[in-house]
């Protein structure tokens, strides 16, 4: 197991329940960016495959 994958596992065990948007996602990474913005590049990343998964070309 990785480390990160203990964070993944209590996001699904806190909020796996419930429903949101795309919108509301994005609000919460430049929130979190702007609390943290050593990270920036990595939610940056994130933000980018997320967007492109069904794009056959990436």
């Amino acid at each position: 197991m990785y480390f990160t994958d203990r964070g993944i596992e209590e996001l699904v065990t806190r909020r796996g329940d419930d429903e949101v948007t795309l919108a509301w996602l994005a609000e919460q990474l430049q929130a979190f960016v702007d609390v943290h913005p050593e990270h920036e590049t990595a939610v940056e990343r994130f933000a980018t495959w997320l967007a492109r998964l069904d794009d056959p070309e990436d």
